[in-house]
């Protein structure tokens, strides 16, 4: 049995929308974020989704609720799937980090998965959170659907591993949208079938550019 599990990035916040680093910071959503919710609820209309879980941060809190809206589900708060820390570069936008700390922000660039900034957390801190939490979320609904919104880093990093990404590129070979949905079919024993990836045709036909989105090294 299989459980299909709706993983969605929570939608757009103003932080988002500067290019700043949110990871702790918990920025609430913009009136675009929210929009780009509501569009995925319309969308996800006729899913038997059976519950609902979020990072407790009010971005993804507030994305969950407004995707099920008159379903009468509660957002379950998982604290283990919450978004990257990224210590002392919160809140600020990727240039100033540039600037202000540019030998970390180089080997940050290198290896997110295994390098921090200072009092921040790895790839692979996130991803030894996340992966048992989104696990545990899959083997208490089995051969049922069910939402999870997360953040950004957090779902690549988890579709990473159960996908076999090599997770050191994984900011530069997975990219995600603000409310993003992806579609996993995952078995116990942490088998996974990605069914579907970062799709927005909810608010939007194509895609952005993904220059501002990724690393510079798509830029």
């Amino acid at each position: 049995m299989a459980t299909r599990v709706f993983l969605v990035r929570h939608g757009a916040t103003v932080l988002s929308a500067e290019d700043r680093y949110a990871g702790s910071v918990d920025a609430a959503l913009s009136d675009e974020g929210r929009a780009q919710a509501r569009g995925l609820g319309a969308r996800l209309a006729g899913e038997p989704i059976v519950s609902v879980y979020a990072s407790p941060m009010s971005r993804a809190m507030e994305t969950a609720a407004l995707i099920v809206a008159n379903r009468g589900l509660d957002v379950v708060p998982v604290p283990e799937i919450r978004e990257t820390d990224h210590g002392h570069w919160e809140a600020k936008t990727r240039e100033e980090i540039r600037a202000s700390f540019p030998d970390e922000y180089a080997r940050w660039e290198r290896d997110p998965f295994t390098f921090a900034p200072s009092n921040g957390e790895t790839g692979l801190h996130v991803l030894a959170r996340a992966l048992p939490a989104f696990l545990t979320i899959v083997d208490r609904h089995p051969d049922s659907v069910v939402l999870v919104v997360s953040h950004k880093a957090t779902i690549r990093l988890v579709i990473g591993e159960l996908l076999g990404v090599e997770l050191r590129g994984y900011r530069d070979r997975l990219d995600m949208s603000p409310c993003g949905l992806s579609i996993l079919d995952v078995k116990a024993g942490a088998e996974a079938r990605l069914v579907l990836f970062n799709d927005v045709s909810h608010y939007a036909t194509v895609p952005g550019p993904t220059g501002k989105r990724l690393s510079p090294w798509w830029a």
